[in-house]
C-alpha cells in the first residue's frame, strides 16, 4: 500500500538550524502561517510568505523532489478553487488564497518534515497538558493526532492504488470502481486501528471511571 508522501512530508533526520529549532517555535510558525491565511489581502505577499517557506524547506536537506510530492497532490483541488474564486472575485483574490493554501501546507510539512512524530506528540500532550483542569485529556488528544497523521497517508494510499488499478482496466471514470474499494479499505483500517487500541486498554473516556 502506497501510504506515504501525501499531503505532509514525512520526517527527514538532519542537523539544519530547523531541526535544531525548539519544537514551540515550530508550532508557532505552523500557527502564524495559519492565522495569516485570513489576514493577508496581498497575493504578492503570500507569494513572498511562499517563497521563503520553500527556501527553508530546501534547507532542511529534504530536497526538492519531497516537496514537490507533497504540493503536487493538491494541483487538482486548487485549480478549482482557483478558478471558481477567480470567476466570483477576480485573479488577484484567486492567487491570493491559493497561495495563502500552499503557505498552509509547506508550514506544516517544515514541521513534520524536521521533527519526529513522537516529539510533535510529546509537544502536543505538553501544550495541552494546562487544560486537564477543564478536562482535557493530553494524551487522548494527542493520540488522536497520532491516529490522524497515520491514516490520512493510508487512505491517500489505498485511493492511488484503487484508481490505478481502476485505470488498468479502464474504469477510471467509474466512480463506484473508485469509491467502494476505497471505502472497504478504510473501513478495514479503521476497525483494525480501534482493535489495537482497545488491546491496549485505549477505549473510551468513560471506561476509565472508577464506576463502571
Amino acid at each position: 500500500m502506497r501510504g506515504h508522501g501525501f499531503l505532509l512530508a514525512n520526517y527527514v533526520p538532519g542537523n539544519s538550524f530547523i531541526h535544531r529549532s525548539p519544537l514551540a517555535l515550530k508550532f508557532l510558525l505552523v500557527f502564524a502561517c495559519g492565522l495569516a491565511s485570513f489576514l493577508v489581502v496581498d497575493w504578492g505577499v503570500s507569494l513572498a510568505v511562499l517563497a521563503a517557506l520553500c527556501g527553508l524547506f530546501l534547507l532542511t536537506g529534504a530536497g526538492p523532489k519531497r516537496l514537490g510530492r507533497v504540493v503536487r497532490p493538491l494541483f487538482p483541488v486548487l485549480l478549482v478553487i482557483g478558478l471558481f474564486q477567480w470567476w466570483q472575485l477576480g485573479a488577484p483574490t484567486a492567487g491570493r488564497i491559493v497561495l495563502n493554501i500552499l503557505v498552509c501546507v509547506v508550514a506544516a510539512s517544515l514541521l513534520t518534515a524536521t521533527t519526529p512524530v513522537q516529539r510533535i506528540l510529546d509537544g502536543v500532550v505538553a501544550a495541552a497538558t494546562p487544560f486537564q483542569r477543564f478536562g482535557a485529556d493530553p494524551e487522548r488528544f494527542a493520540l488522536t493526532i497520532g491516529v490522524m497523521l497515520r491514516s490520512i497517508p493510508y487512505i491517500a494510499g489505498a485511493f492511488a492504488d484503487v484508481r490505478d488499478s481502476a485505470r488498468a482496466r479502464g474504469l477510471e471514470r467509474n466512480p463506484r470502481a473508485l469509491v467502494l474499494p476505497v471505502f472497504i479499505t478504510s473501513v478495514a483500517y479503521a476497525r483494525q486501528t480501534g482493535e489495537a487500541l482497545a488491546a491496549r486498554g485505549l477505549g473510551d473516556a468513560g471506561d476509565d471511571g472508577p464506576g463502571d
